[in-house]
């Protein structure tokens, strides 16, 4: 097998001494000058590793701090990973980050993707993409091996999602993958997104709308090339090994129930499993076949992620176990099998089987009841218009079913012209479809996204109102407030977040996974999933702020993140607790780079604190902002009816940021931190712009007052009362 080193790359400037799984060229396509030019992959391989910690080394170098989603100067930077094409598991995923549209603020924001794009554009002879400037007119862009084109859309402008993908095909030819925009991209709609094929999305951060700024309706490629693995004995063992795949045929199922579990209802229908990107080895993604359109008489096919089954019904939360979050190695279960149903007999001699198999029961919500051609129509108008799922499943069908049961809209129909009702499917395709085409003053308020749009409408109101229709299983049936608004940080609605969606989850999780979201800009909770060795759990339930297993967990989690979104792994498959060398192992059978998993590790570490200084220079994140950002949502009582305290959380966040080499009072990393991965350049360029901390002599810790929450004022007024 080929073994190279760092220094075999640099001493090579003709590149004579390459990589594989690489193709060596980034292209660089500017839309308002129509010039296409050419970056070399290995200028920032294998440093930069690929994917989205190459993004983040070019998104600092290119990028001018403060710019916005809609400003000239803002780039969508695109990359495939070094495994992409290779027929290692998962590797068929891709990553992109830009200046995100639907975060409050606007600031840079990452996203991946699964589909056929990414392997297609690796055969074409590019490891990614830089989209720059803007377009005057509508246009789509061409890969075809090394002739790229940028040509007119007219033609495409205005189709919706599934359309454009059909009409692209019937152009160019079914060899062809492509990415495109629906109508709510083109309208700029904040929530807006990319679609590819098998429904997969860059769904956060309003990317959609950054391509419909710069007149871009989709990106079309074939390519005849032949992506070689270093090492094909060690890709086979990774396809046998990697989450134990069955090595079956996954056929058409016909069901005859359907829900969430615990909360299923009869309806027959037809489900398949399929996997999200050519190469893996496991199918976690649902077909669900022949469904009701949006849009016509005809039956649709779409895929159901974990989100996508809450439109069927939603009047009780999501069960979890203890184990799906702190497993024990004899009962571990990747979460792809429990997306494709394919759970592994449980091991009763596992000592703490009991304890890991802890029931985790679920609020009652009563948002909507059972109703099937409700939910398809839900997924075909999302899909179809290419909207985030998110936002409008978890946000803004819960804040209408909220609202309406706490008398918010007896005086408004939002400009449906039909009282508002989340369980009259015609209310909500008048909803959506005036979100999405901008129709009317509620249609261009909503398609601001659900955070603009509340504080326009008036926040106290519209946000911090209780609802009191949740109650908790976990309490027997005891009443507990929540807010009408499910909103957690930078604008994101909530998600594992210990109240809304899937919020069933212990403290120690729920203080994790709020944490690791507040040094985020977006909703980290589709990659970055928290997990924690069951032999920590107990400690961790004894003191959920101080452990330092969590903390430790919370790092290794984001370095993972980092790492499967470069390396090309999936949320699903990566990481395994008891195989930490699994991603090194993947990348040095796609290369023949000899990587360690602590090596791997540090260049994780490097990429989040590129992270950390773009938004530091460009976005000025401090300390008290980000806690200004979670607050809220953490006091929210969770199913014990518990909450965060405020001294204690900023111990928690103390312990985090020293972990990470930060500085306790403004979040900001020391000098020393960013010349221990290599960033000198970055700590003099934040030296300069004065966002360089010094070590103070003393501990600080002068927390001040946490931030004043209406939600919190309004529970005290009606407990006096």
């Amino acid at each position: 097998m080929p073994n190279f080193s760092i220094q075999d790359i640099l001493d090579n400037p003709d590149n004579t001494q390459k990589l594989y799984g690489f193709c060596g060229k980034i292209a660089r396509i500017n839309l308002t000058t129509r010039e296409i030019s050419y970056l070399n992959t290995y200028k920032y391989v294998p440093e930069y590793v690929g994917g989205r910690m190459l993004i983040n080394r070019l998104f600092w170098d290119e990028v001018e701090p403060g710019t916005g989603a809609f400003d000239d100067g803002n780039k969508f930077i695109y990359m495939n990973g070094p495994t992409t094409g290779t027929g290692i598991p998962a590797s068929g995923r891709s990553a992109a980050c830009s200046i995100a549209a639907s975060t409050n603020p606007e600031q840079y924001c990452w996203g991946n993707i699964g589909g056929w794009f990414a392997t297609e554009l690796k055969y074409a002879g590019y490891d990614g993409f830089i989209i720059e400037g803007k377009s005057d007119s509508p246009v789509h862009i061409k890969i075809e091996d090394d002739k790229i084109e940028i040509l007119p859309a007219d033609d495409l402008w205005g189709l919706r999602v599934h359309q454009s993908q059909a009409a692209l095909e019937e152009k160019y030819g079914h060899e062809f993958k492509s990415m495109v925009i629906g109508p709510a991209g083109e309208n700029l709609v904040r929530i807006a997104s990319i679609t590819t094929s098998n429904d997969c999305v860059f769904a956060k951060g309003g990317f959609g709308a950054v391509w419909g700024c710069k007149k871009l309706k989709a990106i079309t490629v074939h390519g005849t090339g032949v992506v070689a693995p270093a090492d094909i004995e060690k890709l086979k063992y990774l396809r046998l090994n990697m989450n134990h795949p069955y090595m079956r045929p996954s056929p058409i199922l016909h069901q005859k129930e359907i829900g969430v579990p615990g909360g299923e209802f009869a309806v027959e229908y037809d489900r398949g499993n399929v996997a999200c990107s050519p190469g893996c080895n496991q199918h976690c993604n649902a077909l669900l076949i022949n469904g009701k359109s949006a849009f016509g008489d005809e039956r649709v096919n779409h895929i159901e992620k974990c989100v996508s089954i809450c439109t069927f019904t939603y009047e009780k939360d999501i069960p979890t176990t203890v184990g799906q979050f702190w497993p024990t190695r004899q009962n571990y279960c990747a979460p792809c099998k429990m997306l494709s149903r394919e759970f592994p007999e449980p091991d009763f001699t596992d000592p703490d089987f009991e304890g890991q198999a802890t029931l985790i029961k679920p609020d009652i919500l009563n948002f909507w009841g059972p109703d099937y051609d409700r939910g398809t129509v839900v997924n075909d108008l999302c899909n179809e218009y290419g909207i985030d799922k998110w936002e409008i499943v978890i946000w803004l069908m819960p804040w209408l079913s909220m609202g309406k049961s706490e008398h918010l809209f007896d005086d408004t129909d939002l400009g449906c012209g039909i009282p508002v009702d989340v369980e009259n499917e015609e209310f909500l395709r008048t909803f959506i479809t005036n979100l999405v085409y901008r129709k009317g003053d509620y249609g261009n308020l909503f398609a601001e996204g659900m955070s603009r749009a509340i504080r326009k409408m008036g926040y106290e109101k519209y946000s911090e109102t209780i609802y009191h229709g949740r109650f908790s299983q976990m309490l027997d049936g005891k009443r507990l407030d929540i807010p009408v608004s499910l909103e957690a940080g930078w604008g994101q609605s909530v998600h594992w977040q210990g109240r809304g969606f899937e919020g069933a989850i212990e403290k120690p999780t729920w203080l994790a996974m709020n944490l690791i979201n507040m040094v985020s800009t977006r909703d980290a909770q589709t990659v970055e999933h928290f997990h924690c060795k069951y032999d920590y759990h107990d400690e961790a339930m004894a003191d959920p702020y101080h452990c330092r297993h969590v903390i430790d967990a919370i790092n290794h989690t984001q370095n993972c993140a980092e790492i499967k979104d470069s390396v090309m792994s999936c949320e699903w498959q990566s990481p395994d607790l008891w195989w930490p060398s699994m991603e090194a192992e993947m990348y040095q059978a796609a290369t023949g780079y000899a990587m360690t998993a602590e090596e791997l590790e540090k260049d994780a570490i490097r990429s989040k604190l590129l992270f950390r200084a773009i938004l530091i220079r460009g976005y000025g994140r401090t300390r008290r902002r980000e806690l200004e950002s979670i607050w809220r949502t953490i006091t929210i009582p969770d199913s014990w009816n518990e909450v965060a305290d405020w001294q204690q959380w900023n111990e928690m966040v103390d312990l985090y940021y020293e972990s990470r080499g930060w500085d306790l009072e403004t979040g900001w990393p020391y000098r020393e931190t960013y010349e221990k991965y290599g960033l000198k350049d970055v700590a003099d360029d934040m030296e300069a712009r004065g966002f360089l901390p010094k070590r103070p002599a003393e501990r600080w810790h002068d927390y001040g007052n946490p931030p004043y929450i209406q939600f919190e004022e309004n529970r005290k007024l009606e407990r006096d009362a």
